[in-house]
């Protein structure tokens, strides 16, 4: 069996399309995605905030390195996806920490999906525009 170097905890996040296999290390705060920094991965600073939530829900703020690898979906269900396996990984590593991530819903699947286009309709919900003549 493969063992690493360093002992890991590991948890599996998935949104809307998106699916996240996390792994953090006991470390220094560092966070890789796909083996880029977060800075050059994710530009946008709300989707950096949406990644680090479990550990300000924990008070583990720069005491684990995340190496995560995504995949699928756009970079909205890919944060979140990861804030997902994250809270996971977490629990793993402390059960201590389940009830504050319950309590903040972090550990919960978000269900909401893309919703099908029907047949007859432009889109999902979309008709075409109605005329009374």
């Amino acid at each position: 069996m493969y063992t690493s170097a360093k002992p890991y905890f590991y948890g599996t996040g998935r949104r809307k399309k998106s699916v996240a296999r996390v792994r953090i290390v006991p470390g220094t705060g560092a966070i890789t995605i796909n083996g880029q920094d977060i800075d050059t991965y994710f530009g946008l600073e709300t989707l950096k905030l949406i990644v680090n939530q479990p550990f300000g829900a924990t008070g583990t703020t720069g005491k684990f390195d995340i190496i995560a690898t995504v995949c699928g979906g756009g970079l909205s269900g890919q944060a979140g996806a990861i804030r997902h396996g994250l809270a996971r990984a977490l629990c793993q590593a402390d059960e201590n920490y389940r009830p504050a991530l319950k309590a903040a819903g972090f550990l919960t699947r978000d269900p909401r999906m893309k919703e099908r286009k029907k047949y007859g309709l432009k889109a999902a919900r979309r008709a075409s525009q109605f005329s009374k003549r």
